[in-house]
């Protein structure tokens, strides 16, 4: 048998030995990196919703409690910290939103709805004042309270509730896509919404499209009447 004609010498062998290895360690970190991706995705879209949630629902118990025991009587007590009042989007199905003071994150990752306070000066409705109630609130992740925002329709109603009212809204307008940095969709008379006189607004806004936050969406509602709080905290007919 000639010298070239038999097994593989040793150094060549090993040369082979050397690749398979650094394949398979290739493939355990590709491996790793999968999983540590995967859990990162679970933790953002459905563990920060527990904690979030959880949260909103020990924050949003202390405010009714505030209710049930007299204080936050009027508009100036209301604009605090624990929150002025619960949005209700039917439409959303996502229960009753604690709503509080700003859109920072700080504010939002805890699972509730904040309103604007700049570029514009958003006007509560409990002052009676007209103007432009603006919301915003996650879409994914941290109580992702705005997730199904596209399931509402013209015509659809929006609830906000506070201790001595329900201020029912009815949707008339929809921007499915816009710059993150339109301030206009917050104006006091938002125009985009076809609207050019002043009037008592409500505009909700979040990240679209899902998993993004590349633009926003814009849900525009105008208020048809405000039904006093009961003893029984009846809500009204559209929550019905």
């Amino acid at each position: 048998m000639s010298p070239g004609a038999g097994f593989p010498s040793g150094p060549r062998q090993g040369g082979r030995g050397r690749v398979a290895a650094a394949v398979s360690v290739f493939g355990e970190l590709l491996i790793t990196a999968g999983l540590v991706l995967g859990l990162f995705v679970v933790y953002s879209l459905w563990w920060t919703n527990v904690i979030a949630d959880r949260r909103a629902d020990q924050q949003g118990n202390k405010v009714r409690d505030h209710w049930a025991a007299g204080k936050d009587a009027g508009p100036g007590a209301l604009d605090t910290k624990d929150g002025i009042g619960f949005l209700h989007v039917p439409a959303m199905k996502n229960g009753d939103v604690l709503v509080e003071k700003g859109t920072s994150t700080d504010v939002l990752n805890n699972g509730v709805a904040g309103y604007y306070i700049d570029p514009v000066k958003a006007t509560l409705p409990m002052t009676g004042k007209t103007g432009n109630f603006a919301l915003a609130a996650h879409r994914d992740g941290h109580g992702a309270k705005f997730h199904n925002i596209d399931k509402v329709r013209k015509g659809d109603p929006i609830v906000f509730e506070t201790k001595d009212n329900w201020y029912v809204y009815k949707v008339f307008s929809i921007l499915p896509q816009t710059s993150k940095y339109d301030v206009k969709v917050l104006g006091a008379v938002p125009k985009q919404a076809g609207v050019k006189k002043p009037g008592h607004y409500i505009t909700l806004t979040t990240c679209t499209p899902v998993y993004t936050s590349e633009y926003r969406y814009i849900v525009w509602g105008e208020l048809e009447r405000v039904q006093k709080v009961d003893s029984k905290r009846t809500p009204p007919k559209e929550l019905g």
